[in-house]
């Protein structure tokens, strides 16, 4: 494993002149590093304690618009501060950066100082939270899935994001020699990070051209959701000092396979897998089979948190390897949950319905939700399916759109339990928002299908 950045190291490093630069940031709700460039030495005299913020930065749209119906902040409230609390046990240097390293925030209610509930790490803390009062840690493994482009964010930006051209000419799933020209990309990108104190394992070409996926290895919940949000902001910064752009939109065009982030998820309980039954079948625990039904239960209620805009549904094509059904299957990947490591300690699930455009907390926070709800109710595990699941016309089916997902997630009694009223409320505005945002706009599609012929 790489090593942590200490605080008494930084300290070091900031008088010895070597790092000049603090990235103080926090999460937002769409996943994106928010926050401040300090001076190094402002930052180990005094900032390292705290720093403040504008509360709208968790009432957003992507394009960072304000708009109404938070009811955490608003016009008429004033739009106040939060707290950004640098947690120390994240900072970490920022290699691609010249002397930067970067530190990650809890944020706080500026009055109470307690966490803000909606903010995406406090999400996922209260179901750690939960889960360790059952006598569970976890663990988790997301998949980094992402396209590469010829031109550069400025030039796409300019020609009005069409014309798109991927970096690659054809399919490059495990190719490597299309991948090695790739490599002025793709080599900092692993050995950046690794520096940085991310465990990358690996990188590959995905299934479409300038398809690229990046592997890191699995570790708790926050440490994971900390790495997937780093690597994901380092990807497209790289991406972009070499003149590329990175893009984790999920369906970019049509004809093109779309961009997933897989979750791999299992529970443990005193350094042993809680999902591993040597003497049952596939190796699977009463534990693990009931996790496993909560979250084929509760599949459309989280959907939402998998799939936040509306672009995000339209990867779910049938025969594109991501899935429609809310059914599992053993190594099957038309499922949308798939076991792995079959009459192994390594057994666990991977859920396939998140897109590359998920924010990692707020993923992972509603599987654990969905999987403690499963041992709550001891619910059962229907048996596997065989086959091609597209094909399966009885599979209950997530949520089809946005505004679908919206709704299901507004009338969910078991995140509303889990997270909390004023949390669904918050993000089912979210939602709301995007959904407004999209409708409002008249497509290419729509003037080049009805110009003439409507």
């Amino acid at each position: 494993m790489p090593e942590k950045l200490t605080f008494d190291a930084l300290k070091k490093q900031v008088h010895a002149g070597e790092i000049d630069t603090i990235l103080v940031c926090l999460v937002d709700m769409q996943g994106r590093l928010m926050g401040k460039r300090f001076l190094a030495q402002h930052f180990v005299d005094s900032a390292y304690e705290e720093t403040h913020c504008c509360n709208y930065l968790l009432a957003t749209d992507l394009e960072m618009a304000t708009p109404d119906g938070y009811a955490s902040t608003s016009w008429q409230s004033g739009y106040g501060d939060y707290v950004m609390k640098p947690d120390l046990e994240t900072l970490r240097p920022v290699p691609w950066l010249e002397g930067t390293a970067m530190v990650l925030c809890d944020v706080l209610d500026h009055h109470t100082h307690e966490a803000v509930p909606h903010s995406p790490r406090a999400v996922l803390k209260k179901q750690l939270a939960r889960l360790d009062a059952l006598g569970f840690s976890a663990a988790m493994a997301t998949e980094l899935e992402f396209f590469l482009f010829e031109k550069s964010y400025d030039e796409i930006r300019k020609g009005g994001f069409r014309d798109l051209t991927p970096i690659s000419g054809y399919n490059e799933d495990y190719h490597i020699f299309q991948t090695t020209k790739e490599e002025h990309v793709m080599r900092p990108i692993r050995n950046h990070l690794y520096a940085a104190g991310i465990p990358i394992e690996n990188t590959k070409g995905e299934a479409e051209a300038g398809q690229e996926e990046l592997n890191i290895k699995y570790d708790a919940p926050l440490n994971c959701a900390d790495h997937h949000t780093i690597a994901k902001h380092a990807i497209k910064e790289i991406a972009w000092q070499n003149g590329h752009a990175a893009s984790f939109l999920p369906k970019w065009h049509q004809d093109r396979v779309g961009s997933s982030s897989h979750i791999h998820q299992s529970l443990w309980k005193d350094g042993k897998s809680a999902f591993y039954d040597p003497d049952a079948k596939h190796g699977m625990s009463d534990l693990m089979r009931h996790y496993m039904a909560g979250l084929i239960k509760y599949a459309p209620d989280v959907t939402y948190f998998l799939a936040p805009y509306v672009n995000s549904y339209k990867r779910f094509q049938k025969g594109t390897f991501a899935p429609t059904g809310t059914v599992w299957s053993i190594d099957n990947r038309t499922a949308g949950f798939r076991l792995c490591g079959e009459n192994t300690k390594a057994v666990r699930v991977e859920c396939r319905v998140g897109g590359s455009d998920l924010n990692p907390y707020l993923a992972m926070a509603t599987q654990l939700a969905a999987g403690i709800a499963g041992i709550e109710e001891k619910l059962d595990l229907q048996p596997a399916l065989t086959g091609d699941a597209y094909e399966d016309t009885g599979a209950k089916q997530i949520p089809a759109n946005l505004r679908d997902a919206m709704v299901t997630l507004k009338g969910s009694d078991m995140l509303r339990a889990a997270l909390g009223d004023v949390v669904v409320d918050h993000y089912q505005r979210c939602a709301e928002v995007e959904q407004e945002d999209f409708e409002r706009v008249v497509t290419d599609y729509e003037i080049a299908r009805g110009f003439e012929k409507a």
